[in-house]
């Protein structure tokens, strides 16, 4: 009886705290687009469909079960990431889009993407800082989720090796993102503006 009572309090702050007039927050937008976004449930299906085909865990199995798992887990990995990247970064002032390279030649280009993994920008001074959102996001979230992962992934270098996957790639995203064309119209109005 104390646990259902437990439960519908908590839900009942729940909407209540859905309910409150939305705080004016600089990334409250970004993270609800990102978190729960079309893109967002796409990535994390693809990502589970990979999973099933490889059977990674093993301990999940390949049927409906196993690719609801591997959903559910993937999905909440994803909120745990984007809520403490978010969180940090909006507590110390950084900045998480990414910004293209002004330089000429693959070398400083893909140097510039990769760096860009792990260093951002002040959104307050314009000052270079160390992505403190990003880094504590990917691996806040390779740790956590180990609580609901079989019995044999259930260790800090597992977590720590998730957390590594998932920076290596956001490393991959922004080569993607400094490489990737742009459109004429996008590149014409940046040109104007600079």
């Amino acid at each position: 009886m104390r646990a259902n009572i437990a439960i519908v309090t908590l839900v009942t702050a729940g909407l209540a705290a859905a309910e409150a007039p939305p705080q004016a927050h600089p990334y409250r937008k970004q993270y609800m687009h990102e978190t729960f976004g079309k893109k967002a449930y796409i990535g994390t299906a693809g990502r589970a469909a990979f999973g099933q085909a490889l059977n990674r865990p093993h301990e999940w199995g390949r049927g409906p079960s196993g690719f609801g798992k591997r959903l559910a887990s993937g999905f909440a990995t994803h909120v745990v990431k984007n809520s403490i990247q978010y969180g940090v970064a909006s507590i110390r002032h950084e900045d998480l889009e990414y910004h293209r390279s002004t330089k000429r030649g693959f070398g400083p280009r893909l140097q510039h993407a990769l760096v860009s993994t792990v260093v951002t920008h002040k959104t307050t001074t314009g000052q270079r800082t160390v992505a403190a959102g990003r880094i504590s996001g990917a691996m806040g979230s390779g740790l956590i989720s180990r609580a609901w992962q079989p019995a044999r992934l259930r260790t800090v270098s597992s977590g720590l090796s998730t957390g590594g996957i998932m920076l290596g790639a956001e490393a991959g995203m922004n080569v993607a993102r400094e490489f990737w064309p742009r459109k004429r119209h996008v590149a014409a109005a940046q040109g104007r503006h600079s």
